[in-house]
């Protein structure tokens, strides 16, 4: 009978795939594969998940209302490459992108990804997953950090990330890739 393990163990960085993602335990850890690594955090907290809910209605609100496409929230599977799987907090896909979502996730690039920073994801979602997002040519980013109360906005820009609107407490913030939409960040915090 031939054996299921390998006859010797591979040399070097072993190298994370979708494959081994699916294997992983269920049990509230958030599990991402990033570039073939594994990164595992635990479940967002309370906070986290009042803005995420606050901001998906309205932004929900709006896309509906103006038939522009659909929004997810984590998690959902976004997987960029086999070696890249992530939960973005939300997850807009515009209408002319719609072939990408199948039944098992989000698959390819999506319009709009949107993370909501903590201090256990601050640099993997400012830096990390920035920039696989800008390879994977996502062409909106956006960063909610709770604790500074603020709200950034980034288009891609050719392989990179540039910040076109950025606000902070009580603003108004007025997305580029939603100009009819005008979130009150106070609504966010409360």
């Amino acid at each position: 009978m031939a054996s299921i393990f390998p006859q010797s163990i591979p040399r070097g960085r072993i190298i994370l795939t979708y494959d081994d993602y699916r294997l992983l335990p269920d049990d509230r850890n958030r599990y991402e594969i990033l570039d073939g690594e594994l990164s595992v955090t635990p479940a967002p907290s309370i906070k986290h998940q009042r803005i995420s809910g606050r901001l998906y209605l309205i932004l929900a609100n709006h896309i509906f209302a103006n038939h522009l496409g659909d929004i997810y929230t984590a998690p959902t599977d976004l997987i960029l490459a086999p070696t890249i799987v992530a939960q973005p907090d939300l997850i807009f896909i515009g209408n002319d992108r719609r072939h990408i979502v199948t039944e098992r996730a989000i698959e390819g690039s999506p319009t709009l990804l949107i993370e909501i920073l903590s201090p256990s994801t601050n640099r993997t979602d400012r830096l990390t997953k920035a920039q696989l997002y800008a390879k994977h040519q996502v062409p909106h980013y956006w960063l909610v950090d709770s604790d500074q109360q603020t709200l950034e906005a980034y288009d891609l820009v050719r392989d990179h990330y540039d910040l076109v609107v950025s606000a902070k407490d009580a603003e108004v913030f007025t997305p580029s890739l939603f100009p009819d939409l005008s979130i009150r960040l106070a609504d966010l915090w409360q």
